[in-house]
C-alpha cells in the first residue's frame, strides 16, 4: 500500500503538469489557468449541492428506520470528488467531476462495492453488527 501511495504522489503531479502544458499549447496559458480556476469553482458548487442532497436523503432514510448504506457510499464519493476538484489539474478535475456527478457515481459504486465484498470474503475487512 505504501509503495502505491509514493507512486501516486510522484505520478499525479507529473500527469497534471503534462496536461497543463498540453492545454496551454492548445488554448494558451492564461485561458488554461482561468479554466482550472473555473472548474474548481464549479466543482465546489456541485460538491455543496450534491452533498446537501445526499445528507437530506440519508436523513430521510434514517427517519423511516432504514440504513442509508448507499447514501453513505455516495457521501464518501462526493467527499473524495470534492477533494480532487480542489487540487489544481485537469485529470483530478475529470475524476472529481465524475465522482460528484450523480449519473456517473453508480459506476464507481459498482466497482467499490465489488472490491469491498471481495475484501470482506477474504477476511481483509471484518464487519461487526451491534446487537439490538
Amino acid at each position: 500500500m505504501r509503495k502505491w501511495m509514493w507512486a501516486l504522489l510522484l505520478i499525479i503531479p507529473v500527469v497534471e503538469l503534462y496536461g497543463f502544458i498540453l492545454m496551454s499549447d492548445w488554448i494558451g496559458a492564461g485561458k488554461t489557468l482561468l479554466l482550472m480556476i473555473l472548474t474548481s469553482l464549479i466543482g465546489i458548487a456541485m460538491l455543496q449541492f450534491e452533498g446537501r442532497k445526499v445528507l437530506l436523503d440519508a436523513r430521510n432514510e434514517m427517519e423511516r428506520g432504514q440504513v442509508p448504506g448507499r447514501k453513505m457510499v455516495d457521501g464518501l464519493f462526493i467527499f473524495v470528488g470534492g477533494f480532487l476538484l480542489m487540487i489544481p489539474g485537469f485529470v483530478t478535475d475529470i475524476i472529481g467531476f465524475t465522482l460528484v456527478f450523480p449519473l456517473t457515481r453508480p459506476i464507481y459504486r459498482l466497482f467499490f462495492l465489488g472490491w469491498l465484498e471481495k475484501k470482506m470474503r477474504n477476511g481483509s475487512i471484518t464487519f461487526y453488527r451491534r446487537p439490538k
